[in-house]
């Protein structure tokens, strides 16, 4: 009874155990199939988290993208060929043939696209690890080309730089892959032949990115090589005209210096304010045409042909720009044949007009003068004081006086007063030339030593300088007319003495009377008396 009982227990014990054991296992596998779904959902978050990371404007993923399209077509396309040389042999019905025509009409299309993408993305990345065209260093002659130069190093080295940037990219993007092959690695396990799939993709993804990143390593190496060459290059002759610029700018130097002494040579030497100025202009030509030969010769490497260009240019040139050639050779006769001097007092008729002022620069091209107050201003102009400037050209077209040539300082100037016919005239003519001799002796004095030195350069017949007196018979009266020497810058002012001089003169004589126009008004103060009538008056 007591074994039966024990046997009996340990069968429900050993029931209860299995059963215990079975349960333990259904919860185990449970377990186990909720953690894989768990792990998938977050391998696909951290794909879908990694794909965010990557641009759609990636030019790498793009370029790719394209590739794939471009295989797609081509697949699609050799199907369609095949397909359609089937239809060609054995199509019957009408849909087999219309079939046929729709497929030639893809046919066309498909190729005109592949077309297209074969120039440039059938080859994957092809565009892309290409480096950028080296240009040919350009020859550097002249100051203005080392701008050139620099440019193109900066270019250089901007292309340096953008080829960089894509190989940078590209390693990124082959990490974030390397990522996710790890990924869909752990997904293949799971068995599903989708995520062996997206694996396959991946690898082959992975593998040309990685092929095209070892061909950017080469490249880029060959590349700054390519680039520090034609640097180099650049440097060399930048280098080079910067030696030449230097040493143009030392000759340079060193005539300024010297010609800058020989001012102050001139200046300490040459006391003369007119003989300074023309000297002082002297050297700063030469000075300009100097400094403009050094560049010259220096920058113009076949100065024949040079020559030979200008020769057969000079005929145009010359006829457009003839007032300036004119001009120039003008300003050589002014001032090599010495007819004007900075300081002189000419006349210059332009235009109609009679202009008299002071000389104040001789520039290549015209003369300045200032417009002073003169006789000339007085009765034609009634303006002064203007700056005239004038061609250097009407020195062969135009009148040009010069009051003060050479050693000359001093000017006729003449006064004209009438006086009645009954008058007495020789005595009339006895004060103008008194007064005339008293007021103008020194210009006269100072004339005649002038004079003397002009005789050196000139044939001189009358050197005559003492006052002119001269009588006119005019229908109004006796006209005296008196000349005299006096200042060239100054005429008016003794002018102005020498006229009221003889004016007190005549008024104190009793026998001298002044002429002028005058009018006699006869006028009849007789009235005529007024007309009677015996007429009625009509009303």
């Amino acid at each position: 009874m007591k074994k039966g009982l024990f046997f009996s227990l340990i069968l429900t014990l050993q029931t209860f155990l299995f059963a215990a054991v079975d349960e333990i296992n259904t919860s185990a596998g449970t377990t186990q199939v909720v953690t894989t779904q768990e792990e998938i959902a977050q391998y696909e978050q951290k794909l879908f988290e990694l794909d965010a990371t990557i641009s759609e404007t990636n030019v790498w993923i793009k370029s790719y993208a394209t590739y794939l399209a471009a295989l797609r077509v081509k697949d699609e396309l050799d199907k369609i060929k095949q397909r359609i040389k089937w239809l060609n042999k054995h199509a019957k019905t009408q849909s087999e043939h219309d079939e046929l025509n729709n497929l030639i009409t893809k046919e066309s299309i498909l190729t005109t696209q592949i077309g297209q993408l074969k120039d440039e993305h059938y080859t994957p990345f092809s565009e892309l690890i290409t480096p950028p065209k080296i240009e040919d260093t350009p020859e550097i002659k002249n100051p203005f080309d080392i701008f050139t130069g620099l440019s193109l190093i900066k270019t250089f080295n901007n292309n340096l730089d953008e080829y960089k940037k894509k190989k940078e990219n590209l390693a990124n993007l082959i990490a974030v892959l390397k990522q996710e092959l790890e990924i869909h690695q752990k997904l293949a396990e799971v068995g599903n032949s989708q995520y062996e799939v997206q694996l396959q993709d991946t690898q082959l993804k992975l593998l040309r990115f990685e092929s095209a990143l070892d061909t950017m390593n080469a490249t880029l190496e060959v590349y700054q090589k390519r680039l520090d060459i034609a640097e180099v290059n650049v440097n060399k002759k930048i280098k080079t005209q910067v030696y030449r610029l230097m040493k143009i700018g030392i000759a340079i130097l060193v005539v300024f210096f010297i010609f800058l002494a020989l001012k102050l040579i001139v200046k300490r030497y040459i006391t003369d304010n007119e003989r300074f100025y023309m000297a002082n202009k002297i050297i700063t030509f030469t000075n300009f045409t100097l400094i403009l030969l050094i560049v010259f010769f220096n920058y113009i490497e076949n100065a024949a042909y040079l020559v030979t260009i200008l020769g057969f240019a000079s005929a145009g040139i010359a006829i457009a720009m003839k007032d300036w050639f004119m001009s120039i050779l003008g300003w050589l006769v002014i001032v090599f044949g010495g007819s004007v001097h900075v300081g002189d007092r000419i006349r210059v008729d332009m235009e109609g007009m009679k202009y008299v002022g002071d000389v104040l620069d001789i520039s290549l091209l015209r003369i300045t003068i200032l417009e002073d107050i003169t006789l000339t201003s007085i009765r034609q102009n009634r303006r002064a004081g203007r700056i005239i400037f004038i061609p250097n050209n009407y020195v062969f077209t135009k009148m040009i006086a010069n009051y003060t040539h050479n050693s000359l300082k001093t000017v006729w100037d003449g006064i004209q007063i009438t006086i009645t016919f009954d008058s007495n005239h020789k005595k009339a003519m006895y004060l103008v030339k008194e007064i005339t001799k008293k007021y103008s002796k020194g210009y006269t004095d100072i004339t005649r030593k002038q004079l003397n030195k002009l005789r050196q350069h000139y044939s001189l017949k009358n050197t005559n300088v003492e006052p002119r007196i001269y009588s006119f018979i005019e229908s109004n009266g006796l006209d005296i007319e008196a000349w005299y020497l006096t200042n060239a810058y100054a005429t008016l002012t003794l002018r102005s003495v020498i006229s009221t001089e003889i004016v007190d003169a005549f008024n104190a004589e009793d026998d001298i009377t002044i002429a002028y126009p005058t009018q006699k008004l006869h006028l009849d103060m007789k009235s005529e008396a007024p007309i009677s009538s015996s007429e009625p008056e009509l009303i």
